[in-house]
This record gives C-alpha cells, structure tokens and sequence, in this order.
C-alpha cells in the first residue's frame, strides 16, 4: 500500500517536470505533504511550470547540492541527482535518484520512480518501474503570458536593497550560457538582525535550450545550495522514454479520484 501511496503524494511533482532549474517557492530540503507525508525531497527538484519548449532536446543530470552551518557547529551536506529529458516535441522524463526520497516507514522498500510530462498529449505520468503501474493526470493548460521557461525569479526586494551585475557569456556544461548575480540586502533592524543581511544569487541561462544551466544561492540563514546539470547531451533522446509501456496499469486522476483504466472511479 506505501508504494501506491507514494506515487498519488508524487504525482502532482509530475505536472511541474524537467523543464529544468529550481521550482520557485521550493526551499532546499522542504517537505512534500506536510510532516506526516509518506515521503520528502532531499533538495530542490529541477523544473517549475512555464511554457512548453520545443526544438530543443538534451539529457541532463540535475544536482543539487545543499550545504548549512548550524549555530552550534553541526554540518548539513545533502545532494539530489534526477536525470531528466526533453525530447524536439517539449516532452520530458524526470527520473529521480533513490536517495532523494526518504519513507516514513522505516525499512520500507522505495520503488523506481519516473515523472513523465506530455504536453503534446495533455496528459503528465506517475511511474513505479518496479510494480509496472503508473498514475495519470490530464495536464491544466499553461496560463496566459506565462514568462520563458525557468527564467530565474526576480526578488522581491526594495529595488533600492537588490544590486545586479551582468557576468558575461560562458561555455557551462558545454553551452553558451548569459551569467547574472544578483545580490540582496536585508538591511540592519527589518527583521530582527543586528546587522544587514546579504544573500546573493548566481544564475547562467542558456538561450539555447532555454535552461538554467547553473545556479548559487549564498544566504547565511539557510546555507549555500547549488544546482547544476551535469553530463549534459544536446542528441534527441528515444521516444520510449515519454511512454508508458503498453503492459503496464495506469490509474487516472480526476479532480482527487483514483479511476483505474477500464474501470469507473474509486
């Protein structure tokens, strides 16, 4: 039953796949669900919502690696590693390691998960590779105006406290990539600090594949994260990928209930 309870908590994470870079509003290590969910992410998982991007396929392994000094001393070291696609079509598949998941049941057995998003078909893709089952989800349609995909948020800081600095062009995991750092100060007294504050932002964008390719975040109340693809391939992935296997069980989501194919709703 934990297995199928994982997929139904994951299957939202789905809908959002592997356009890549960080999700906006994900913190480093923030939790799934709720403290009683069966399962966290170690980590900021690559994608966030925006429009589809066609003509521009790759093979990547996303990494994120969170590092956080407590005050005591004790250190935090995590990291989270999905290999992720994107086919000419805008198609993509999210394939998280293990160790990015963690089960509230101790010595529980997590399945293989893959996060398939179709927006040619409409439809996004929950995938235990182990059991052969899968979750389906009809895609909602992307929102008016929605910006380019994974353009790194601009802060919501007093303009007068956000200070950008333009880094050029670099080769980044072999494509040309536009560098911005941005830094924002939290001045002495806004919330509670006896001095200012600095967290400072690093982003490359590739116009290219329309990615972020690498990005730093430096804040000294929640650490350092950095998130970069690794490994990287421009060569058009297999179509098998986006696919659900022709025997494996897929349930349909509708609107909170489960509706296994063949069958009525449960």
């Amino acid at each position: 039953m934990l297995k199928n309870n994982i997929i139904l908590i994951l299957v939202g994470v789905a809908g959002a796949a592997a356009q890549g870079g960080v999700p906006r509003g994900r913190e480093p290590g923030m939790g799934l669900g709720g403290p009683n969910a069966a399962v966290r992410l170690l980590g900021a998982e690559p994608g966030r919502p925006g429009p589809v991007v066609t003509g521009a396929p790759y093979t990547a392994d996303a990494v994120t690696e969170v590092n956080q000094v407590l005050a005591d001393g004790n250190k935090i070291h995590q990291t989270n590693t999905t290999r992720v696609y994107r086919d000419s079509q805008g198609r993509t598949r999210r394939e998280p390691a293990l160790n990015a998941l963690s089960s509230a049941a101790p010595g529980s057995t997590m399945p293989a998960l893959a996060f398939i998003n179709d927006p040619v078909a409409g439809v996004s893709y929950a995938v235990d590779l182990v059991n052969h089952t899968a979750a389906k989800m009809n895609l909602p349609a992307p929102p008016a105006g929605a910006p380019r995909a994974n353009r790194p948020p601009r802060p919501s800081a007093d303009p007068a406290n956000v200070k950008r600095e333009s880094l050029g062009r670099q080769l980044i995991s072999g494509v040309p990539a536009d560098g911005t750092r941005t830094t924002v100060t939290i001045p002495a007294g806004q919330i509670g600090n006896a001095q200012p504050i600095q967290i400072v932002s690093e982003n490359w964008y590739a116009p290219d594949l329309q990615l972020t390719v690498l990005s730093k975040r430096s804040d000294p109340r929640s650490g350092d994260s950095v998130f970069q693809f690794n490994n990287l391939s421009r060569a058009e992935p297999p179509s098998t990928l986006f696919v659900v296997p022709a025997d494996f069980q897929v349930t349909q989501q509708v609107r909170g209930m489960r509706m296994r194919k063949g069958g009525p709703p449960q």
